[in-house]
């Protein structure tokens, strides 16, 4: 068994921190669940080009608002507590903090942990690992 508080798990290389958005990776692929688990906290009056071509992703909204636009089609959906999106489709899309959005995120395949944006939104496959 696996046991992790989100506050320990804060304190340490686990917390990954960029200009729009921090992501606590609680869940890793070293952990051997086939998916990884993370809470992120989406800035307030942000925007973040993503597009993970190589993973799926769910995400759903503990607290705060915004909205999540796909590039495809310009359609735009607003995210609100209680809110639950899936990139099933590996969706290039903006997702946009009208104010700090505390998220919980399911990827599959599992994230390394030091997963940061390339220049076109995308996570490599594979990354450096976390203790």
């Amino acid at each position: 068994m696996i046991v992790r508080t989100l506050a320990d798990c804060e304190q340490s290389n686990r917390k990954i921190v960029t200009e729009t958005w921090d992501s606590t990776r609680m869940l890793l692929k070293d952990d051997n669940m086939g998916f990884s688990f993370h809470i992120t906290t989406i800035y307030a009056n942000t925007e973040t080009h993503i597009w993970y071509q190589n993973h799926l992703e769910s995400v759903y909204c503990i607290s705060g608002e915004g909205e999540i636009e796909t590039i495809a089609d310009g359609k735009i959906y607003p995210i609100a507590p209680g809110t639950l999106y899936i990139l099933d489709k590996h969706d290039e899309h903006l997702l946009r903090g009208t104010t700090e959005m505390k998220m919980a995120c399911v990827f599959n395949p599992p994230l390394n942990g030091k997963e940061v944006h390339d220049e076109s939104g995308v996570y490599p496959l594979e990354a450096e690992t976390v203790a």
